[in-house]
């Protein structure tokens, strides 16, 4: 099936307060195009060169959206266009986000992420980490950047029960931390695989890759 297809057919099965980011890492910029011709406006990437070089090839009313992991040295390349850093994991990254984002007078929207999965190759922080950032003098003083919500990735397994009970405990967390911060709005959780059982927990954002763009080219 076509890359519109595909995408037309995810954007049906998702309830209205549900965001879809068309996960487009690996795949050229005619790929990115064609969903954007369908309509398609949220691109993620996880490499922050990849990205840099597509939105200087593409239309300017796209949001970017930076779901990989973020070195604090490479925060300044993408500083004048992201729109959601999705892997927020240290007080230090909202940081160097905030001194990069003022240099270009902006506020840059920002996620948590929260480790829910058991495996140790995920990044994330704590329940406790989170609330510690959220609520600590350093992060107050923080004006150029808006935590909006939390982030999560699920362990990869075809075990769903686990799965779920990861979904559940950041939904869990984030209503927790809601508490303590009202700007608390996005739950990020749910990839091509898991995203109708990610809805189902509570998500308001999926993360969708392969199923509108095919297998990822890793050469």
């Amino acid at each position: 099936m076509s890359i519109k297809t595909n995408l037309l057919k995810i954007k049906s099965q998702l309830p209205n307060h549900v965001t879809l980011v068309a996960v487009s890492k690996t795949k050229p910029v005619s790929d990115l195009m064609e969903a954007y011709d369908a309509g398609q406006r949220i691109f993620g990437e996880n490499k922050i060169q990849e990205m840099v070089d597509k939105h200087e090839q593409m239309p300017k009313d796209i949001q970017w959206h930076m779901i990989g992991h973020v070195q604090t040295n490479k925060v300044k390349y993408m500083a004048e266009f992201v729109d959601l850093i999705h892997g927020v994991d240290s007080l230090k990254l909202l940081k160097e986000i905030n001194k990069q984002a003022q240099k270009h007078n902006r506020i840059i929207k920002c996620l948590l992420q929260i480790k829910i999965a058991k495996e140790d190759s995920k990044f994330g922080l704590s329940n406790n980490d989170a609330l510690d950032v959220l609520i600590s003098d350093d992060f107050i003083d923080l004006k150029h950047i808006k935590v909006v919500g939390l982030m999560g990735m699920a362990t990869f397994t075809e075990n769903m029960k686990q799965i779920k009970d990861e979904f559940i405990n950041l939904k869990t967390t984030f209503d927790i931390l809601k508490t303590h911060n009202k700007d608390l709005k996005i739950i990020s959780m749910g990839m091509s695989g898991d995203y109708q059982l990610a809805i189902d927990c509570g998500s308001t954002m999926v993360r969708v890759g392969s199923s509108i763009f095919g297998a990822r080219n890793y050469n």
